[in-house]
């Protein structure tokens, strides 16, 4: 009898056609909502967790808070991947320690971009080198989701650079490729007849396209990013709102009784 380990489950929900829909977490209550209503598989939100701590986001200030919520998603019966920005270093070695780290902890993916925090793009060839290294010290215990922020920093003109940093991310070694901000189907289309096998993954927009026509063009993933985490303090401001104005509570806010039980959601 084989078991199927939590890692070879994870690469397994990424198919190209049917995408694997990723809500991203920002704490233990929000994945184990998550988890609670279905989604087997987790991200987090880089955004999420810097802002819930105080941090900026994308500029390699939050590791602890990072690989310590980790840590403790990786106690739920979920398979959990992990936004990491750039990594937190430039240095090859001190970012595969991260995700040796990760991966110990019990995490299945890593999401590790290219954008750096002055609005450039970190040289291609280094990051394929950051990749390699990440590759070796993990083997294939960790999905490696390589992003480039190619479409967000530069827009629909670099989609040939796009096509040529994804080309050189899966031969560094990752097992997927992410793309933010990449919306225009057509462009879609041509970066997964050229991936073949290797996911692709996309960041979920309200202006489209829609889930449907994403997988459609071949996506083999698609990412919630700080959607939900922005969701939720809108979904703060407006309930005290309501308090402050008599009107009645939206629906759907879990009891304190609901909120509670998300503490027991361990493995």
């Amino acid at each position: 009898m084989t078991t199927t380990l939590p890692y070879e489950e994870f690469r397994s929900l990424h198919r190209p056609g049917a995408p694997l829909l990723l809500p991203n977490a920002w704490d233990h209550a929000s994945a184990a909502a998550l988890l609670a209503a279905g989604f087997r598989a987790v991200g987090t939100t880089s955004l999420g967790v810097a802002a819930a701590a105080g941090l900026p986001d994308g500029t390699g200030a939050t590791r602890a808070e990072t690989v310590g919520l980790a840590r403790g998603l990786a106690r739920l019966d979920a398979l959990i991947s992990v936004d990491i920005e750039g990594g937190f270093s430039d240095d090859p070695s001190e970012v595969a320690a991260v995700a040796v780290e990760l991966a110990e902890a019990g995490a299945v993916g890593v999401n590790i971009e290219d954008g750096r925090a002055d609005g450039t793009l970190r040289d291609a060839g280094h990051q394929g080198e950051i990749l390699a290294a990440v590759r070796e010290a993990v083997g294939g215990r960790l999905f490696i989701n390589a992003r480039t922020d190619t479409h967000w920093l530069r827009g629909a003109r670099c989609q040939g650079q796009t096509a040529d940093r994804l080309a050189g991310y899966r031969q560094a070694g990752a097992d997927g490729v992410f793309v933010p901000g990449l919306r225009d189907l057509r462009m879609i289309n041509e970066l997964t007849s050229a991936l073949g096998d290797t996911p692709l993954n996309v960041l979920h927009a309200s202006e489209g396209p829609a889930m449907a026509e994403l997988a459609q063009a071949g996506v083999g993933r698609v990412s919630c990013g700080s959607l939900l985490f922005r969701a939720a303090l809108g979904a703060a401001v407006t309930a005290v709102r309501s308090v402050a104005d008599g009107t009645p509570q939206a629906e759907g806010i879990p009891s304190y009784a609901e909120a509670q039980a998300l503490a027991g959601g361990f493995a």
